[in-house]
């Protein structure tokens, strides 16, 4: 497309109050502005008669009133005809940051066919029911889309293309009502469109006029849901072959996938509760079992060589050992997180081995550090602590997202002591942080079973489950260089009682990690070799929380070269 020719559209129902000011917003990018008047009352016809004598401005007039996404369709129909290029829908009500229509315009023009919407941003003014539906719609295309590509669809600040959006809208019969924005999206993409999202502020006025019909217009939206699902079903394939596609193009979006996830999965929790989120998740693990084949050949690999183990050393195994049951198990152990993260679990739900270690360090006031796993649920010690406030918890973590992480705490609880820490390497900078911290009496906890794919060499290599596997050198090197106590923690769901309930084994594993300069290299074998032993231990008692998705046994992708 070598023209760029965009439109304004505002759909209009009886915002007569409102629109003059979007009007002004919207006057100084010099680009029309079609209003369509969706059956207003005379207040809003008068006030649309007085803005169609400024310049660019023209009315629609609809005798009657139609739903939101009829006017919508109706001005891009218009747009197509008067030959514009886009059309930019911006909503009557002045809800959205205009500030941002510049960066829309911007984006449109360098990627001409592609969808760009806005991805609200909200402040406090928003209503909880309307942010948790929202996140339940989230969910459901998500689903309609196998792809997280659609982060919001609801948002009515975006730009149509208009070629690409007609073919789109001659193809079906489309929702005349709320549902539209959401309805069109979804379509677009399985039309193999591309979307993209820009952040916008959104606010909720006082007094300000909202159309939605909290039962007829969340009925319509959920047979809207149901046909989208049906309509996904044959074009399965299609959308994984388009999802395998881009994969490596998102791989780098990965984390804020988790944390958009974990936005999702709590405001289904918080609105529905657990036992719809356990029904939820049936069908959220079973599409990632036949998506996610990666993990899929982990979780194999990992049961046969758990299953291979147990059999050369006559050990017991539960029953019904399966890849699916494991993802599943990873599934629930997510939701546990949000529950401890929350508040939810207390010394109630959790039976504690090893009571009197927990209670003389905090007797002592004296900082930690506690080597955690990705067996189970770490997040635990959370609820450990749920009645010493004074404790403060430093998490670190190998990703760039903490901060993300830390605001998604911070929103579920803010009497959160949980702070999540970012750490490319275990360096000099790191230990001097978090020395002040351990002098403070804080806890610092960190795994011991992830190897740093930018020190792959600092591995030390133990056995686990019958095979050589590598433990990063850098955790027990920072336990040494703090001089403090160490302890382990492992937390394991208990599958066999009817509501949430867990072991959390709670266990002394060096007064001082010393590592004298003769003997390092083998002073830190032996320590490796003593975590691998624990670690192996809890693994046998709930072989499937473990959620380590990767080949465990070699670096990377290389083979074993220890």
């Amino acid at each position: 497309m070598s023209w760029f020719h965009p439109c304004f559209i505002i759909p209009c129902y009886n915002h007569g109050h409102t629109v003059p000011a979007v009007i002004d917003a919207l006057q100084h990018f010099a680009y029309p502005i079609i209003v369509i008047d969706d059956g207003s009352d005379p207040i809003t016809k008068n006030i649309l008669t007085q803005q169609a004598q400024r310049p660019l401005v023209e009315i629609i007039t609809l005798a009657n009133n139609r739903g939101k996404g009829y006017a919508v369709m109706t001005a891009i129909k218009h747009a197509a005809k008067q030959n514009y290029s886009h059309a930019i829908q911006i909503d009557a009500d002045g809800q959205h940051d205009l500030t941002t229509v510049n960066d829309l315009l911007t984006v449109a023009h360098q990627h001409p066919t592609v969808l760009i919407s806005g991805k609200p941003i909200y402040d406090d003014s928003i209503p909880k029911s309307r942010l948790y539906g929202r996140y339940i719609t989230h969910f459901w295309v998500w689903i309609e889309t196998l792809s997280l590509t659609i982060k919001d669809s609801m948002c009515g600040f975006r730009c149509y293309p208009i070629n690409p959006i007609m073919k789109t809208l001659n193809q079906h019969n489309f929702s005349h009502r709320m549902e539209f924005d959401t309805e069109i999206m979804v379509r677009f993409y399985w039309n193999n469109g591309d979307i993209r999202f820009i952040d916008t502020k959104v606010i909720y006025p006082e007094g300000g006029i909202s159309h939605f019909d909290a039962l007829w217009d969340n009925i319509k939206i959920s047979w809207m849901h149901t046909k989208l699902f049906l309509g996904m079903l044959p074009r399965i394939p299609t959308l994984l072959k388009r999802h395998q596609a881009r994969s490596q193009h998102w791989s780098s979006h990965g984390e804020r996938g988790t944390v958009l996830g974990i936005k999702l999965l709590l405001a289904i929790y918080t609105l529905l509760g657990r036992k719809v989120v356990n029904g939820l998740l049936t069908l959220v693990i079973g599409y990632y079992y036949l998506t996610s084949k990666t993990a899929r050949q982990a979780s194999e690999q990992y049961l046969h060589q758990l299953q291979t183990y147990a059999e050369q050393q006559q050990l017991p195994l539960p029953e019904k050992l399966t890849t699916y049951r494991h993802l599943l198990s990873f599934g629930h152990t997510t939701l546990d997180k949000l529950a401890a993260w929350k508040g939810d679990y207390d010394a109630d739900n959790l039976t504690i081995h090893g009571q009197h270690h927990f209670d003389n360090i905090v007797a002592s006031h004296q900082g930690v550090v506690i080597l955690g796993s990705h067996l189970g649920n770490l997040e635990l010690c959370r609820a450990l602590s749920q009645r010493h406030k004074n404790i403060k918890i430093n998490a670190l973590v190998f990703t760039e997202h903490a901060a993300h992480f830390n605001s998604v705490l911070k929103a579920v609880n803010p009497d959160s002591n949980l702070n999540l820490i970012h750490v490319n390497q275990l360096g000099a900078d790191t230990a001097i942080m978090l020395q002040q911290k351990v002098e403070r009496g804080e806890w610092v906890v960190i795994v011991g079973d992830r190897t740093s794919v930018a020190n792959e060499k600092r591995v030390g290599w133990a056995n686990f489950l019958g095979q050589k596997a590598p433990f990063p050198h850098g955790p027990f090197i920072l336990a040494a260089v703090l001089k403090t106590p160490v302890y382990l923690l492992f937390g394991l769901r208990d599958d066999s009682q009817s509501i949430p309930h867990f072991n959390v084994y709670f266990e002394p594993f060096s007064e001082q990690i010393t590592l004298p300069r003769a003997t390092r290299n083998a002073a830190l074998q032996t320590v490796v070799e003593h975590y691998a032993t624990r670690l192996e231990h809890y693994t046998l008692q709930a072989p499937l929380q473990w959620y380590n998705f990767f080949n465990f046994w070699q670096l990377s992708e290389k083979k074993n070269d220890k």
